[in-house]
């Protein structure tokens, strides 16, 4: 029997129906807390705080996936440096959490800047054959359209 993951498959593959609608569920919480602020400023403002918290969760859970992906195809020095590179977007997070407290835009743009940059990481998985071939089809607008909610979030967390 082959095994399907080595089997070659077109470039143009859809994202499975429950990626789609996962991953795009997942902008619901950055878009419910910048509507909560824009409806209710006074009470919106643990609301919003919330999506610029959680951008920063999903920055390391992308950094998750890489490890999951590198765990399960790559050994030897490969491997080593793909964990390197997967541990990367929790210290980012990490780092834009502790600007959060003394610059809420500039902490918003530091997460901003992770997840846009997380898709150069992307490209190479899917280089590297280390992901399904529609990976970037459903990681770019991910990643773009939180890049810009949390944007949104940062900037309308100021008073």
């Amino acid at each position: 029997m082959t095994d399907p993951l080595a089997a070659p498959m077109p470039a143009r593959v859809r994202p499975p129906v429950p990626a789609l609608l996962l991953g795009y569920a997942g902008l619901l919480p950055p878009i419910i807390g910048i509507a909560w602020r824009l409806i209710d400023p006074a009470k919106g403002g643990a609301a919003n705080a919330l999506a610029l918290f959680y951008a920063a969760l999903i920055l390391s859970f992308l950094g998750g996936m890489w490890w999951g992906a590198a765990a399960a195809r790559v050994s030897g020095a490969a491997l080593t440096l793909w964990l390197g590179v997967a541990v990367v977007p929790s210290l980012v997070a990490l780092a834009a959490g502790a600007v959060l407290f003394t610059s809420v835009v500039s902490g918003a743009a530091i997460v901003a800047a992770g997840l846009l940059g997380s898709l150069l990481v992307d490209m190479a998985l899917v280089r590297a054959g280390h992901v399904p071939p529609w990976w970037m089809r459903l990681r770019i607008p991910l990643s773009v359209g939180l890049a810009a909610l949390t944007l949104l979030a940062g900037l309308l967390a100021q008073p």
